[in-house]
């Protein structure tokens, strides 16, 4: 129902994408990273087959499709700092007791901070590749006042493959067809992602396996002789 919403203004839109496409991405990805619950694929897939087709502002589809997956991942960050200082100043018993009021229930909150709490700062980089969670993960961050460097470092990382991915995803459908609605485009995305999200996982269990092998090593104290 969401996504069937959000199509409506996007097919709204493209008749101004030459000119406002990056910003519209920019902004709409800024918002989804925040609290307001809207599937991501419903900007960036359309945003990929624009770029497919030259129809954002370089004209260039290569050029345009670097320039949708940084304003995809510029977007995200700010969504995500705002979660990040609004956790952080405000706290845990305000975000309980009034979060329902900003469209986050208190059972979503603990089920972030519980994800959190097992998997430490990596979570921040492993929940933005996953839906239901990609937007809430930086509220437990900011109550546990994790450090921004590394909570910018996990989330750039995580939204950054994650609007690659589904942009690479409109590009692909463009090279298919250039005559396809976005209902067509959306739904079409989100069946090729479905239907390859093992690779997703498997691609994510590894990093999360390199990242504590090699953590592990860094922190592990060297043996001095006696």
């Amino acid at each position: 129902m969401t996504a069937q919403f959000m199509i409506k203004y996007i097919e709204w839109g493209v008749s101004h994408a030459y000119v406002w496409g990056f910003v519209v991405v920019f902004l709409l990805m800024a918002v989804e990273s925040s609290f307001v619950p809207f599937p991501s694929e419903v900007t960036m897939i359309p945003a990929g087959f624009l770029a497919f087709r030259g129809d954002l502002a370089f004209g260039n589809p290569h050029m345009d499709l670097i320039s949708v997956v940084l304003c995809g991942l510029a977007g995200s960050l700010v969504g995500a700092f705002f979660n990040y200082y609004f956790a952080l100043f405000l706290g845990r018993p305000f975000l309980y007791r009034y979060g329902k009021y900003f469209l986050v229930k208190p059972n979503v909150i603990a089920r972030a901070e519980k994800i959190f709490c097992e998997y430490g700062e990596i979570a921040t980089f492993v929940c933005r590749l996953l839906p239901g969670i990609r937007q809430l993960i930086s509220l437990p961050a900011g109550i546990s006042r994790m450090s921004l460097i590394r909570f910018s470092l996990f989330t750039g990382l995580g939204a950054g493959i994650w609007s690659a991915i589904l942009a690479g995803i409109g590009y692909y459908l463009g090279s298919l067809s250039e005559e396809m609605t976005y209902s067509q485009l959306v739904y079409g995305g989100k069946n090729i992602l479905k239907e390859n999200y093992i690779w997703l996982i498997l691609f994510i269990f590894t990093l999360i396996v390199v990242y504590a092998l090699s953590h592990h090593f860094v922190m592990k104290p060297k043996r001095t002789g006696i």
